[in-house]
C-alpha cells in the first residue's frame, strides 16, 4: 500500500535526512521525501498499519528535524 503525506519541512537537507529515516523505520517498503512540494510518499510493507508506522517514522523524522510535521 501506498500513501502520501502533507509534511512541513524547512529545508532540503532535512528533507532528505528525514527520507533516510523514514526508509529504515520498520513496516516501511519505500519513502520519498519532496521538499518542493512538502509532500511525504510511504509504501508500506504488506500486512503493516499504515497509521502505527507512520507513528514511528514521525519519531523517526522529529529526531532529524525536531519541529516537522506529518500531517496523519
Amino acid at each position: 500500500m501506498k500513501k502520501t503525506y502533507k509534511i512541513e519541512v524547512d529545508c532540503a537537507n532535512c528533507a532528505n535526512l528525514m527520507e533516510d529515516a523514514a526508509r529504515k523505520t520498520t513496516g516501511v517498503q519505500s519513502a520519498t521525501v519532496n521538499f518542493m512540494t512538502q509532500k511525504m510518499i510511504v509504501e508500506f510493507d504488506e500486512g503493516q498499519e499504515p497509521k502505527d508506522v507512520m507513528k514511528n517514522v514521525l519519531d523517526a523524522c522529529k529526531k532529524v528535524e525536531p519541529d516537522c510535521e506529518i500531517f496523519l
